[in-house]
C-alpha cells in the first residue's frame, strides 16, 4: 500500500489554562475526504494550524508521504503540498482579489499570469469572483471563493479546509461538492472540518473525533446517522427547537421604499426595500453573499445614515438619520456577520468588549460621567459566559482567545442578554457546532415568544426555516415580498434567490 499522505502521532499543544491537543493520532490516505469533528473548543483549528506549520506542537511526530518532517512555517508547508482555507479569512481589505492571492504565491509568476489563473479555477469550479475587486468590497462568501482559488492555485497534495461551507448556499455546497470529489479522485487528500453533519455524511469517506482536545472515535461517517455522529461529538443529541404559534403584535420595524446608491464602487444599490417585523416574531432574509445583505444591515443598524427621512422606523420613532447609539436606546441590538473586528475587538477582554454596546456600566454610582464600572462589567460577562456556555478562560479573556463558534456564542449572547426590543442578527451560527447552533436557535425562538421582534439575515437555507415565522428573500438589492416559513419549500427559496420571483 502507498505510504499515508499525512500521519501525526501523539501531537500535543497546550496554552495557559487550557491543553489544545492532547497526544492525538491522525492518519489521511492519499485520495482520501477526512472529517476531523468536534464541538467548539475541541482543538480541530489548533491541529490543523500544527499542520500547516503556523502553531508549534509541544511534543509529537507528523509524517508527510512517509517521511518524518519539521514544518516551521506556512511556507514550508506549502512548499511541501499542503495548503489550508481558514474559517477565518487572511486576506487584505485594502488590495485587490489577484493581488491578496499572488502574496502566497511564488514570486516568479506575474501578477498577470494569477489572474489568468484565478479567471481558470473560477470558471472550471463555478466559484465566480472578479480579480480586479478590492477585497473590502466583497461579502463573506464571496471571501470564501477567494480562500479556496488560492488553496487551489498551489496545486496541493492535501488541503485542509476550516468550515467552508458556513457562508455558502446550498447550491454553490454541491458545486464545491463535485471540486472536492474531483480534487480527491486526481489523488488530493483533503482535511475538512465542518459542524455540518449531514455534509460530512455526504462527503467524506473517514472521520476523526475530538473532545476536549482528545481523539474519542474514528468512524466511516457514511455508515453514521446525524444523531449518533453528534454523540460521538458531544456526547448527546441537540435538544429538539419548539416553536410555538404566536400572533404577532405592533409593528416594531418599519423599512417603506428604501433605496440607497452604494458607497463602494463594487458595492449594491438598495432598490426600494420594504419589509417589517412585528414583536413576537422571527422575519428571515436569505440570500447568496453579495446581494445587498451588508448595504441593507448597514442601513439598518445605523452604521449608514444615509437613508431618506421617513424610510427607516422603529415603532413611533423615525430612526433613518440615527448613529449606532441612538438606535441601542431605542432598544434595537445588532450583531455583525464579521465576528473579529465588528463583533468584537480582538485584543480586549470579554468584559472590556461588552463596552461595545452596553453603557449601564460605563458610570459608577455616585460618580459623574466618564468612569468604568468594572465589576459591573466583569459580572456581566461572567453570566453571558455561563448562560451560553462559552469556553473561555473567564471574563478577562482576550476575545482573539476564544475558538470562532465560542466568540461567536459570547457576541450573539451579549446581545440577546442586553433585553432588546428589536434583534438583527446576520449569520447567527456561522463556524459553531450543532450543540451550540441548537442553543443559539433557541435563544432567538425565546426571544421571540418574550415578545422581541426579530430580523435573521442567514445564507443558511434550513436554518431560516427553523427559526422565522416569515422569509424574505434579496437579490441584486431587491427584496422579495415575505412568504410565510410553512408555506414554501428550500427549492422554491433556493430560486428566489436568483432574483426570480417577479415571475411567480
Amino acid at each position: 500500500m502507498n505510504a499515508p499522505r499525512l500521519q501525526l502521532s501523539g501531537i500535543t499543544k497546550a496554552y495557559p489554562g487550557v491543553v489544545a491537543n492532547s497526544e492525538v493520532s491522525l492518519t489521511v490516505r492519499p485520495g482520501q475526504i477526512h472529517a476531523v469533528l468536534g464541538e467548539n473548543g475541541a482543538g480541530k483549528s489548533t491541529l490543523m494550524k500544527i499542520i500547516y506549520g503556523s502553531v508549534k506542537p509541544d511534543a509529537g511526530q507528523m509524517a508527510f508521504n512517509g517521511q518524518l518532517t519539521h514544518i516551521r512555517n506556512p511556507n514550508e508547508a506549502r512548499a511541501l503540498g499542503i495548503s489550508m482555507v481558514f474559517q477565518h479569512f487572511n486576506l487584505f481589505d485594502t488590495i485587490t482579489v489577484a493581488e491578496n492571492v499572488w502574496l502566497g504565491l511564488d514570486k516568479s509568476i506575474s501578477l498577470q499570469e494569477v489572474t489568468e489563473g484565478i479567471q481558470e479555477k473560477a470558471t472550471r469550479y463555478g466559484l465566480d469572483i472578479d480579480p480586479a475587486r478590492p477585497v473590502h468590497t466583497l461579502g463573506v462568501g464571496e471571501m470564501q471563493r477567494v480562500e479556496i482559488i488560492r488553496a487551489l492555485l498551489t496545486n496541493p497534495q492535501l488541503l485542509i479546509l476550516d468550515e467552508p461551507t458556513s457562508v455558502l448556499t446550498p447550491q454553490a455546497v454541491e458545486k464545491l461538492f463535485v471540486v472536492l470529489r474531483q480534487l480527491a479522485a486526481e489523488g488530493c487528500s483533503i482535511l475538512y472540518i465542518s459542524h455540518k453533519l449531514h455534509e460530512i455524511r455526504a462527503l467524506c469517506t473517514a472521520c476523526t473525533v475530538l473532545r476536549g482536545g482528545k481523539v474519542t472515535g474514528v468512524c466511516n461517517p457514511a455508515q453514521e446517522t446525524n444523531a449518533s455522529l453528534s454523540r460521538l461529538m458531544i456526547g448527546s443529541e441537540p435538544p429538539k427547537l419548539v416553536h410555538n404559534p404566536r400572533t404577532p403584535g405592533e409593528v416594531r420595524l418599519l423599512v417603506r421604499s428604501l433605496s440607497l446608491a452604494r458607497e463602494e464602487q463594487f458595492g449594491v444599490d438598495l432598490d426600494a426595500i420594504n419589509l417589517q417585523v412585528r414583536a413576537g416574531e422571527v422575519v428571515g432574509i436569505a440570500g447568496v453573499s453579495g446581494n445587498g445583505q451588508k448595504e441593507l444591515l448597514y442601513a439598518l443598524s445605523g452604521e449608514d445614515c444615509r437613508a431618506p427621512a421617513g424610510s427607516i422606523r422603529m415603532g413611533a420613532h423615525d430612526v433613518s438619520a440615527l448613529h449606532p447609539g441612538a438606535r441601542r436606546k431605542l432598544g434595537l441590538h445588532f450583531v455583525p456577520e464579521e465576528r473579529l473586528g465588528r463583533g468584537a475587538v480582538p485584543t480586549l477582554s470579554l468584559a472590556q468588549n461588552l463596552l461595545l454596546t452596553r453603557n449601564e456600566a460605563i458610570a459608577a454610582p455616585g460618580f459623574l460621567g466618564g468612569w468604568l464600572w468594572l465589576e459591573t462589567l466583569e459580572a456581566q460577562a461572567r453570566r453571558i459566559i455561563e448562560r451560553f456556555g462559552v469556553k473561555a478562560n473567564g471574563p478577562g479573556a482576550a476575545a482573539r482567545s476564544l475558538s470562532g463558534g465560542n466568540l461567536q456564542k459570547y457576541i450573539v449572547g451579549r446581545e440577546i442578554d442586553a433585553q432588546p426590543s428589536l434583534f438583527i442578527v446576520s449569520q447567527p451560527t456561522w463556524g459553531v457546532d450543532v450543540g451550540a447552533a441548537a442553543q443559539i436557535r433557541a435563544a432567538i425562538l425565546a426571544l421571540r415568544d418574550a415578545g422581541c421582534a426579530v430580523l435573521v439575515v442567514s445564507e443558511e437555507i434550513e436554518e431560516l426555516f427553523e427559526v422565522c415565522d416569515r422569509l424574505h428573500v434579496i437579490a441584486h438589492g431587491r427584496l422579495s415580498p415575505s412568504v410565510a416559513a410553512a408555506q414554501t419549500t428550500l427549492e422554491k427559496v433556493g430560486e428566489w434567490m436568483s432574483g426570480l420571483w417577479s415571475a411567480a
